[in-house]
Parts: C-alpha cells; sequence; structure tokens
C-alpha cells in the first residue's frame, strides 16, 4: 500500500482547500475550451468534453507532473479534423485508441528523456508562441455569432467585464491568496451581470452542454488493413504531438515550481488516457499548458486539483449544465487574456543582446511558427532541426591540428574538436602528405571518431599516406572510436593495434 501511495504522490502535503477551490477554476475554464476544440474537429460538443473528462481524470491520477491539467486540445482538434470530415467520429475514436498505444510503447521505451535534446531557445520559442495563440484566440469573442466586431453598448459592456476580470485576477492575489483569482472573477462578474441583468455573451451561446456519464462505446468498425491505413496517418501525428506538447508542458511547469516532473510516467499516462478517452467517445488530447499554469498560479500543486478539475466538468455535463451555460464568456476571456500575459516570457525580450545570435534567431523562428501556423510539434521540431544544425556547423569549424615532430623524427598531428561529417574536410586539409616524415602520428586524445563520415575521412588520409609510402599510427582512440574501426576494417587501411598506448579520452595518460 505504502508502494502504491508514493506511486501516485498521494502522501505529500496537501492544502485541499486550496486544491479543490483550484480545480473548480479551471474546470470552468475548460468548458468553452473543450466544446470549441469538438467544434473546429467537425464533432458534436459533448465529444470534446468526454475528451476533456478522461483524459484530464486519468492524466492527473497517473501523470508525471502533480497539478499538470490535461484535456482536449486545439491541436489534436486540428489533426483529426480531415479524418471527421472525411470518415467520421468512428475513425476518430479508433486513431485517437492507437495514438494511445503508441504514447504507451513511446513511454515503456523511456523516450521521455528525447526532451533533453530540446534546447532552452527553442522552448522560449513555443512558450512566447503559446502565450500569443492563447491571447490571440480570444480576438473571437468580442465578435457576433454572424462574425461581425461588436458595437455600442455590447462593446462597451462587454470590454468592461473583461477589464473587470483582468483587475481581479491580478489584484485579489496582492491581498489575500485563500481563494484563486480565477474563480473569484467568475464569481464576481457571473454576479455582476445576474443583478444587474446585462446582455452579453454566456457559455450557452457557444453549445449545449448538457448530457449523461460517458458511455462506453468500441468503435464500431471492421479491424482490417484498410482500416489501418485510414486510421494509422492520423494516430501517429497525434501520439507525437501530443507527447510533445504535454513534455514541453512538463517542463515548463517544472521550471515555475522547481520540482522534476517524469517525463516516462506522463508518456504512460497521456496514452492511458487517450486508449479509455476513445473508448468513451472522446476525441482525445494532451497536456493543457493554459489550464496548467491557470491551477499552478492558482497555488495548486498536488494531483487532487486536477482531479477535481475533472470531475466538476462531469458534474457540470450531468447536473449543472443550466447553470455553467448561464456564465459570462467575458469572464473566461478575462482569464485566458491572464493567461497568455503569464505565459509569456518577458524576461527573454531583455536578455537579446546577451543571447547568441543564433539563439535568438530560433526563439524568434519557433514563436512566429507557433504564433502563425497554430502547430507547436511542427514549430519545436523546425526549432531542433536548426539548433542541431547550428551546432554541428559550430563544431565543425573548430576541429584544429596541433603539430610537432619527436625526438625519432615521427611527426605528430594532435586533434582537438570532434571528426565526424561536417569537420572531415577541415580534418583532411590538416595534413601535409607531401612534406611529412615516413612515420606520422594522429592523436586523438582530445577528439572523438563520431560516425561513418569520419571513418572515410581517415580511410582517405591513410590511403594518401599510404600512396606515399609512408606509415600512419592512430593513438589515444576512446573505447568507442575503437569499436566502430573494428567495425570497418575494410575501410581503414591502418593497423591501428599497433599502438599499445590505446586510452579512453577521459583518462588520457602521456607518453
Amino acid at each position: 500500500m505504502t508502494q502504491l501511495l508514493n506511486f501516485f504522490d498521494f502522501r505529500q502535503a496537501v492544502d485541499y482547500k486550496l486544491e479543490m477551490l483550484s480545480g473548480l477554476t479551471v474546470a470552468m475554464a475548460l468548458i468553452p475550451e473543450a466544446v470549441a476544440f469538438a467544434l473546429i474537429a467537425g464533432l458534436s460538443p459533448l465529444t470534446g468534453l468526454y475528451a476533456a473528462f478522461v483524459v484530464g481524470l486519468v492524466a492527473s491520477i497517473m501523470g508525471g507532473r502533480p497539478g499538470m491539467i490535461s484535456g482536449a486540445t486545439g491541436a489534436v482538434a486540428v489533426i483529426i479534423a480531415p479524418l471527421a470530415l472525411s470518415h467520421g467520429a468512428e475513425y476518430v475514436f479508433a486513431a485517437v485508441i492507437m495514438a494511445g498505444l503508441f504514447q504507451l510503447a513511446a513511454g515503456f521505451l523511456k523516450l521521455g528523456k528525447l526532451m533533453r535534446l530540446v534546447p532552452q531557445p527553442v522552448i522560449l520559442g513555443f512558450v512566447n508562441g503559446l502565450a500569443i495563440i492563447i491571447g490571440g484566440s480570444q480576438i473571437g469573442q468580442f465578435k457576433t455569432d454572424s462574425g461581425q466586431w461588436l458595437t455600442g453598448g455590447a462593446l462597451l459592456t462587454f470590454s468592461g467585464l473583461v477589464l473587470l476580470s483582468m483587475l481581479i485576477i491580478w489584484g485579489l492575489p496582492k491581498i489575500t491568496k485563500a481563494v484563486p483569482g480565477g474563480l473569484a472573477a467568475i464569481l464576481a462578474v457571473f454576479g455582476v451581470v445576474t443583478v444587474l441583468g446585462l446582455d452579453t455573451k454566456t457559455v450557452g451561446d457557444l453549445a449545449s452542454i448538457s448530457g449523461g456519464f460517458p458511455p462506453l462505446h468500441l468503435p464500431e468498425l471492421p479491424l482490417d488493413m484498410d482500416m489501418l491505413r485510414i486510421i494509422a496517418p492520423y494516430a501517429i501525428v497525434v501520439a507525437g504531438v501530443g507527447l510533445i506538447e504535454s513534455l514541453l508542458t512538463l517542463n515548463i511547469i517544472d521550471e515555475i515550481t522547481q520540482t522534476r516532473g517524469r517525463g516516462n510516467r506522463e508518456c504512460i499516462a497521456q496514452g492511458s488516457a487517450n486508449i479509455l478517452s476513445g473508448m468513451f467517445s472522446g476525441m482525445g488530447g494532451c497536456a493543457m499548458i493554459g489550464q496548467s499554469l491557470i491551477n499552478v498560479s492558482s497555488g495548486a500543486r498536488a494531483r487532487l486539483s486536477g482531479i477535481v478539475a475533472a470531475s466538476m466538468l462531469l458534474v457540470f455535463i450531468v447536473f449543472g449544465a443550466e447553470l455553467i451555460e448561464r456564465l459570462p464568456m467575458a469572464a473566461l476571456t478575462g482569464l485566458m487574456i491572464m493567461v497568455a500575459i503569464g505565459t509569456f516570457e518577458w524576461a527573454s525580450l531583455r536578455t537579446f543582446r546577451r543571447m547568441p545570435t543564433s539563439d535568438v534567431i530560433i526563439m524568434v523562428l519557433v514563436t512566429a511558427v507557433t504564433a502563425l501556423l497554430h502547430n507547436l510539434a511542427f514549430a519545436v521540431l523546425i526549432g531542433v532541426i536548426i539548433a542541431a544544425l547550428i551546432f554541428a556547423w559550430d563544431n565543425a569549424v573548430r576541429i584544429r591540428a596541433r603539430k610537432h615532430i619527436d625526438e625519432k623524427g615521427w611527426k605528430h598531428y594532435e586533434i582537438y574538436g570532434p571528426l565526424f561529417f561536417g569537420s572531415t574536410t577541415t580534418f583532411s586539409e590538416k595534413f601535409d602528405v607531401n612534406g611529412d616524415p615516413e612515420h606520422v602520428v594522429i592523436d586523438f586524445a582530445e577528439s572523438r571518431v563520431a560516425d561513418m563520415s569520419a571513418l572515410e575521412a581517415l580511410n582517405k588520409v591513410t590511403a594518401r599516406y599510404a600512396k606515399a609510402n609512408k606509415k600512419v599510427h592512430l593513438r589515444h582512440l576512446s573505447k568507442d572510436c575503437l569499436r566502430l574501426l573494428d567495425r570497418a576494417d575494410a575501410i581503414i587501411e591502418v593497423n591501428h593495434y599497433e599502438d599499445p598506448t590505446y586510452k579512453v579520452v577521459t583518462n588520457q595518460t602521456s607518453e
């Protein structure tokens, strides 16, 4: 029993009142987004709400980051929209289940550690772009159902309520933290609208959220290759996007709370959540940075807040739909605008002059791609690829060779810097085959033979010396370099075993 409590982190100190109030705030903020995302995907509103409940509950219980909120997301909605349009909801449910299986596999294979490859400028660009998306998505609330901008009294009323909501969220924590600012703002705006009888947009204007408990419903599809070929591409993309967003959100919450989440457990939790979402008529989802920030900024740090948020969402659907549909959208709009302001890394703007130019370019590019395309996974991948290319270029031009001749008349080339595909040309230009003596030593004490291109470069150098009847001696290769050479005996035309003093790079000795 103790091990089970430790696994789910249920033994940590919990402020039950704060966790429950924060969860209630998050639940109210989840409703309009879940409905909107379902409509974007071409599905019924309840499909998004069921996904928010199932994914939110399972991820809160099993996930690798207490306090993080998951649910139906816009990224998943955009991906599955073409599938829903062309084949219907049953194929969407099947694709979500398959995506969950892929995510489970990623967790069991411990692929969560791949997030270490995402550099800080990419994370900053992702966060800033996401803040722009969250803030920009609220602009539509200032329009009527027909797409026209609000004018006159309607605009003044809505804007005033939004500003009131923002003011409460900003000012209340300076007075007391007993009640989350977001919840206080929602209740205050709701009270003002009710008492004054103001005519303003409400949650019910989006769609009805009334429904029952999510029905257990396995996709009614033939289990054959044709069906798998249709859903597999969507499932792969949903799985990848979901994991990228979830793990990036986990890292961001880690930084805010100064604690460390567990990426591989989060992969397993997201996979389990999506499998159950597809089985209970949900559209699938992943971690939600906006709602996670609402939760964390309200003071929640445990799993209870996420469990309460998902449970209250179901209560609203089953019992409280009529009341929740009367919530003013202005309160939720103000809440999300404040989330966007809090999400943006304003400090990143002040570090432009102190950051390397390449990092600034990467951060701005990721921000722009995220904000313009609304494709978070693609933006992150672009940033990682560009960062990797810049890193490869920087290391390619840094390879050097110190040269000296010893008492025996042998010429030594002491290589430092990695030898890989990007540095092979510079490496080859370091050698003076015609002017060198009969014996040449290439010393890798401060270098590393990294790939097949490096082996081929070594092969070409040794072949040039062999043509000139000169012998090459390779020294101080690390064990992994020796393994590469052992597998490439036909390529490297030199007996590297004649040097008895091979040492691992991290354990160098002088001859």
